[in-house]
C-alpha cells in the first residue's frame, strides 16, 4: 500500500513536470543573426551572417530577444563593409534604443536618420531594418521612432512611419 502511494507521488510529480515544460514556451538559443542590407537597386537584399554572444546564465528569453534586437538594430543602422554595394542609413545615424512588446520591436533611431536622401535609400534602409528583425524569433513587425518621437513621416515624406512595418510592406 505505501509503495503505490508512492509510485503514485512519482507518476503525479513527472506528469505535472512534463505538462510544465509542455506549456513553457521554448526558443533555441540564437548564437548568430541575419543582418539583411538592400542591394543599392533597392530590389534584393544581401544577408550577413553575424556571431552574437551566447545566452548568459539566467538570462531570460525576454532579456535575451531585446538584447537580439538592440544589436541587430545596431548592426542593420551600421550597414554592411565599405566593400559591399548597399543602401546604407544617413551617417552618423544610430540606434538610441530598442524594446520588444509582444511580436513588436520598437526602434528609437537617432535624428541623423531624418536626412532626405530620396524615397529608394529611404525604403532601401526601412527595408534592411525590418528584414533584419523580422528574422529574429517572435518578431513579426518593427516600429520606429525618431529621437524618442514617433513620427508619421521622414522629412522627405517619402516613407510612413506612423505604423509599425512587416515584411509585407515591401
Amino acid at each position: 500500500m505505501r509503495y503505490s502511494r508512492i509510485l503514485f507521488l512519482v507518476v503525479l510529480l513527472v506528469a505535472v513536470a512534463a505538462i510544465a515544460w509542455y506549456l513553457t514556451p521554448h526558443r533555441p538559443a540564437v548564437s548568430d543573426v541575419t543582418v539583411y542590407y538592400t542591394k543599392d537597386d533597392g530590389a534584393s537584399e544581401i544577408p550577413w551572417t553575424i556571431s552574437v554572444r551566447p545566452p548568459s546564465a539566467g538570462e531570460s528569453a525576454a532579456s535575451r530577444l531585446q538584447y537580439l534586437v538592440l544589436y541587430a538594430a545596431s548592426q542593420a543602422v551600421a550597414g554592411p563593409p565599405q566593400s559591399v554595394s548597399a543602401v546604407r542609413f544617413p551617417a552618423g545615424t544610430r540606434v538610441l534604443s530598442a524594446s520588444v512588446d509582444g511580436m513588436t520591436a520598437t526602434v528609437d533611431l537617432s535624428s541623423e536618420v531624418n536626412r532626405n536622401p530620396g524615397a529608394l535609400t529611404e525604403s532601401g534602409e526601412f527595408k534592411s531594418l525590418v528584414w533584419t528583425l523580422t528574422a529574429l524569433p517572435g518578431i513579426d513587425r518593427v516600429a520606429v521612432r525618431v529621437a524618442g518621437n514617433k513620427i508619421a513621416t521622414l522629412p522627405g515624406g517619402n516613407f510612413e512611419l506612423d505604423e509599425p512595418l512587416r515584411r509585407s510592406d515591401w
